[in-house]
């Protein structure tokens, strides 16, 4: 009883010093201004945490064994660590798995340098990138548990402190709980919003916030809220931009056993799912409320195989009360990752959609449907040499007719390490079939499922991926560690005239029944800037326009328009 009132009490001081701000409030001791050296990490994308590579090292929180009857070192004053009250050996709990590179990945600076505005400001030029678990980009495409969470903090010879650590590391014996979330604002500018004749200029906002609690390594429950709301808007909001006070993320993780001393778990309740890429199965970052689902997920984490399988049912956002469960769509499947050796990864999956719904947009059916996806991914880098290869072939019904549709994808980068800016350039070849939407034939659209679709086809979300041609090219540079640019170009065009152009959510926009109004939908040029503002702060600013090939002029009218522009700012903090 009185370690554990001990105990208590360390955590009531440690955590009213984090609420303060102030890294020198807690106990009294101010917190160095350090940085020391770190592995280099294997680049991801942007929005991305780094990944460590695997080397021997000792696991953080591990420490050097004493001798017998020595007694165990205090924890010094002002160390978040002082929560710690012995107990089960956390380094046996499994790091949470790395991010999977998306396509069109970067190779992210290293070495010395500002990793901050902050940093420039103050001088402090640090050896190497910092340790802080988020992406030091606006967009945060993995979730909240599946990030490390922040398991540097129990290395005692960790450095790297901020006035939140006290918040993000608590133990007492068998129990660890880890708390953080993120602040977003972002104003928006569209000119023929959503290719029709009006313009839309509105501000979107929400806030999320996570508990992620574990028993050893038996047993975890995270829970995590959103609020997500929008204001101005000239059109009607999309479902995506407002919810209001909901569950994103509520499930507990089970270990049912082991396979080559590696755990097994078993996830139940609500949870965001992300696969390989997201070209298919992303929880959508870049919308104001991510994507959820509910139901149950089997997973196993390797050295060279990752293993998931999981049924859910979508997660349908409810602006003013709590969100529903679309019990009439059933998504299931399997995915395996390989991974062979650093930096390479094959991906093979099975994916099973199936909906009851009886939809029709633009006079194509959308519903009911089955849809069985089979597809395999090989990404990586070979030193400077950047590769993105990802296919998939899907079988199945759509309102009583058959399916046989596929898509494909095929990309090739290269980084110039040792030039300036640190930049790399990467082309890209897009397509998606498209065919028989209408009538009584074979459907050859594929259904894209539930990507990331503001990531890879152009920023303005006009362009999806269904009956769909994109050459495309990419340029990241790094003017300093800071700041990343990010330049893409788009030249969209139909796979099939007789079917419809399907925008990011999936959704036929333009459509020439008669076929006679041409492929070539038009180019797209996006301009993305983001600056790392300090450890917590990122503002990401971007434009984008649409020049209208005749696809687009043809099927304009008076409240149609052929061409269209973006531009937005936003700003996140993240604790």
């Amino acid at each position: 009883m009185i370690a554990w009132n001990r105990a208590r009490r360390a955590v009531t001081r440690t955590a009213a010093a984090c609420l303060l701000g102030s890294p020198a409030f807690a106990w009294g001791q101010p917190a160095p201004v350090v940085s020391t050296p770190a592995a280099l990490p294997i680049p991801v994308a942007p929005g991305t945490a780094p990944v460590l590579p695997d080397v021997e090292v000792a696991a953080p929180g591990a420490a050097t064994p004493a001798a017998p009857g020595t007694p165990a070192p205090a924890p010094a004053a002002g160390d978040c660590k002082a929560c710690a009250d012995g107990g089960f050996d956390w380094k046996q709990v499994p790091r949470t798995r790395p991010f999977p590179r998306p396509g069109n990945f970067p190779i992210l600076p290293t070495g010395p340098g500002y990793y901050s505005l902050l940093d420039q400001l103050t001088g402090e030029c640090r050896k190497a990138p910092p340790k802080w678990p988020y992406p030091r980009f606006g967009l945060a495409q993995p979730s909240f548990f599946d990030i490390d969470n922040f398991s540097y903090l129990d290395d005692p010879k960790n450095t790297e402190t901020d006035y939140t650590d006290c918040l993000h590391r608590i133990r007492h014996n068998d129990w660890l709980f880890v708390t953080g979330g993120d602040i977003r604002g972002r104003y928006e500018s569209n000119y023929n919003s959503r290719l029709t004749q009006t313009d839309n200029n509105f501000g979107l906002g929400r806030i999320r916030t996570y508990g992620d609690l574990w028993y050893k390594d038996d047993f975890r429950l995270f829970v995590e809220f959103i609020s997500a709301g929008t204001a101005w808007q000239d059109q009607p909001p999309l479902p995506i931009d407002v919810n209001k006070a909901d569950f994103l993320n509520l499930f507990i993780d089970m270990k049912v056993g082991e396979y080559e001393d590696k755990p097994i778990y078993a996830r139940v309740g609500r949870q965001e799912l992300l696969f390989g890429s997201q070209r298919l199965i992303s929880p959508l970052e870049w919308a104001n409320t991510r994507r959820t689902y509910q139901g149950v997920r089997g997973f196993r984490q390797g050295e060279k195989w990752d293993v998931d399988a999981f049924w859910v049912q979508p997660v349908l956002p409810q602006p003013n009360k709590l969100d529903s469960v679309d019990n009439n769509v059933n998504f299931a499947g399997t995915w395996a990752t390989y991974k062979p050796k650093k930096g390479v990864a094959v991906d093979a999956y099975y994916l099973m959609l199936d909906s009851v719904n009886r939809t029709t947009v633009q006079g194509i059916p959308r519903g009911p449907f089955t849809r069985h996806t089979i597809g395999s991914r090989l990404s990586g880098n070979e030193d400077q040499f950047l590769y993105d290869f990802e296919g998939a072939m899907q079988l199945g019904n759509l309102d009583g007719r058959n399916v046989v549709a596929g898509m494909a994808t095929a990309g090739l980068g290269y980084n110039f390490k040792d030039a300036a800016w640190n930049p790399t350039v990467w082309a890209f070849y897009d397509y998606a079939s498209g065919g028989g939407a209408t009538g009584n034939g074979t459907v050859h659209t594929f259904n894209q499922l539930f990507p990331f679709g503001h990531y890879y086809l152009g920023w303005l979300d006009q362009v999806g991926r269904q009956n769909i041609h994109d050459l495309n090219f990419h340029l990241y540079a790094y003017p300093t560690k800071w700041l990343t640019t990010w330049v893409q170009f788009h030249s969209f065009w139909l796979a099939n005239s007789n079917d419809a152009l399907y925008n990011a959510a999936g959704v036929p926009i333009r459509r020439s029944a008669a076929g006679t109004a041409g492929t070539h939908v038009g180019e797209e040029v996006d301009l993305v800037l983001n600056w790392h503002l300090s450890t917590h702060v990122d503002l990401m600013t971007g434009y984008s326009y649409l020049w209208g090939g005749e696809f687009l002029k043809n099927t304009s009218s008076r409240t149609l328009a052929q061409n269209a522009g973006f531009y937005f700012a936003q700003l996140t903090y993240r604790w």
